[in-house]
């Protein structure tokens, strides 16, 4: 089958449902294959022309803006899978073969960005197994090599081109040249440009996209020079999918409870590449921290673009609506009308920290103006959920905060943390700061700067700003901050953080603290594990001995500096134990 006529068959394949009106659009159009779309279909005319664009090379591209028009493709809801079924089971489809299974073909996958991008690269590796493949850690192994990218900033962005030159030059060497996919939000933001780049990349899968990838691997390998599938959804979470861990051995996990984000940032591309928000269902959530509970994880980070934005509509099985912790953070608002009802993270996060009160709880990333009282609440009242919070600032000016369409004033955000200090007064702050963004002026930085030193902040993610097109900034201002002035701001920014903090975990020395240990840090194999205030903490070698990863230990803190502890081991102990001879505050 042609690429022009058959668009809507494999849009069906990938979709994995078909309905009768798609179908019978594919078979006009299969009945119509090598003719030139006449001016009374237009549909067919779009599709044609779509795959035609891309001039010698003849791309197969799905996305939200181009292809049949919407009612071709109108089914009914995807249900769940049976139990025990494999979600990238190819379905047999009489006009749509799939003749290139993975067939124990091997991937190797190159990780960059977010935690998010861990996960979605743990569920892609599970659809990818179920499908046939197999993963191998050799570069030189594989058939296939993926890289999973990040399109937050230009400087993530240049270490993938510069990659995929890289890999083109095996291209070249090899006598079997290895496929190369380029996925994640770096995928849906150029798709098309990666497609047209010298042939650098053969398929193109976006976020929401994991589940079809062993059929556009299918459709490269055949019939295209190139394939993406860029689609936003509006309601795929990948909950009923079990992730396949990049390292078996980490005794801590990130468990995505969410997708997407509706804040619409000026200066972030996220909302453009991970679509609207949508949560997974508390049951699923729950049922997958019970099972690595059981499995012997000791930490688990709920992970989502604005985690704490959770809401969950489902009919659950076992957890009813209580109906707490829908308001906003006082002083903060949103550009978007939010929805009534569902359960709220403060819920969820309840019901994950009841699961194992030996497994230490965390989430990120959360906005500042989702932090009720009754969220707030829960996190003071379960000694398992750590008391670190992040929250970021991005900067200390009202003005600049207003461009940036953040939701909230300086004043509000210095109004929150001490309203979270007074509800949890042994909490520690992480926050993201963002130096020269568009219009900023040298007072605006200088209140940022006066706002670091007035939190306090405990760990900080400090960058110079990066003009992201289709954002709203790329629309209405100019990026037109010099880079040495964004440089110098940048480390004054960094200087004011260090000088805090370094001054704050003074107050840790000669106290005693829980740490998980994790085990020997890659460069010096030197013993280390994380406390409860996400202080990375380094382990004198005396009482290490007897302490395996996953193991809680009771410390003596001996020193610090402004990015972590060090500490002597007094001895061996449980999460329960400590704080029932330790309670917080």
């Amino acid at each position: 089958m042609r690429i022009a006529t058959g668009i809507a068959a494999r849009q069906c394949v990938l979709a994995g449902s078909c309905n009768r009106a798609t179908l019978r659009w594919a078979r006009q159009a299969s009945s119509a294959a090598g003719s030139v779309p006449s001016n009374d279909d237009p549909d067919a005319a779009a599709a044609a022309k779509a795959v035609s664009r891309a001039g010698k090379r003849r791309h197969l591209v799905f996305n939200n803006r181009t292809g049949p028009s919407l009612h071709h493709f109108l089914a009914q809801p995807l249900g769940k899978s049976a139990a025990g079924a494999s979600a990238a089971t190819p379905e047999e489809i009489p006009y749509m073969q799939v003749t290139d299974w993975g067939q124990g073909r091997k991937y190797y996958i190159e990780v960059y960005g977010c935690q998010m991008n861990v996960n979605d690269t743990e569920i892609l590796m599970a659809v990818l197994n179920k499908a046939g493949y197999r993963r191998t850690m050799a570069l030189e192994d594989a058939d296939v090599v993926f890289l999973m990218t990040c399109a937050i900033r230009e400087k993530a962005e240049d270490r993938i081109w510069s990659r995929l030159a890289f890999l083109k030059s095996l291209k070249t060497k090899a006598d079997r040249a290895p496929m190369v996919g380029v996925l994640g939000c770096m995928a849906e933001r150029l798709k098309e440009k990666l497609l047209d780049s010298d042939k650098l990349v053969d398929v193109v899968c976006g976020p929401d996209a994991y589940r079809s990838l062993p059929r556009l691997l299918s459709l490269r390998s055949t019939s295209a020079d190139g394939v993406a599938n860029v689609m936003l959804s509006a309601d795929e979470t990948y909950a009923d999918i079990t992730p396949v861990r990049l390292d078996a051995n980490k005794i801590s996990v990130h468990l995505s409870i969410m997708r997407g984000c509706n804040n619409m940032c000026s200066f972030c591309i996220v909302p453009f590449t991970r679509g609207t928000e949508r949560s997974r269902d508390i049951d699923s959530i729950v049922s997958e921290v019970r099972g690595l509970s059981q499995q012997g994880i000791r930490e688990v980070t709920l992970l989502g673009q604005n985690v704490n934005s959770y809401r969950d509509t489902s009919q659950s099985r076992a957890y009813g609506t209580q109906g707490y912790g829908a308001d906003l953070s006082r002083g903060f608002s949103t550009i978007y009308r939010r929805k009534e009802g569902g359960r709220r993270f403060a819920e969820l996060l309840q019901r994950v920290a009841q699961v194992d009160p030996e497994m230490r709880v965390r989430f990120t990333s959360p906005h500042p103006k989702d932090f009720p009282d009754e969220l707030l609440h829960v996190i003071r009242d379960n000694p398992n959920v750590c008391r670190n919070i992040h929250l970021p600032l991005q900067s200390g000016s009202t003005s600049c905060l207003e461009r940036m369409r953040r939701g909230y004033s300086r004043e509000a955000f210095l109004g929150l943390v001490r309203h979270i200090r007074r509800i949890i007064p042994d909490v520690t702050f992480s926050t993201d700061v963002i130096a020269g963004f568009c219009g900023e002026t040298e007072a605006e930085h200088q209140d940022t700067v006066s706002v670091m030193r007035a939190v306090g902040f405990d760990m900080a993610f400090m960058f110079a700003y990066s003009m992201r097109e289709r954002t709203h900034a790329h629309r209405k201002f100019q990026d037109d901050v010099p880079p040495e002035v964004k440089a110098r701001r940048l480390q004054e920014i960094i200087e004011a953080f260090h000088s805090t903090a370094r001054e704050r975990n003074q107050r840790f020395v000669g106290t005693q603290g829980l740490v998980l240990y994790e085990g020997l840090t890659r460069r010096h194999a030197r013993p280390f594990g994380s406390d409860d205030y996400g202080h990375k903490v380094f382990l004198d070698s005396p009482g290490v001995a007897g302490l395996r990863p996953g193991d809680y230990a009771r410390v003596r803190i001996d020193s610090a500096t402004s990015a972590s502890l060090t500490a002597s081991v007094l001895e061996k102990t449980t999460l329960s134990e400590f704080y029932s001879q330790f309670p917080q505050p």
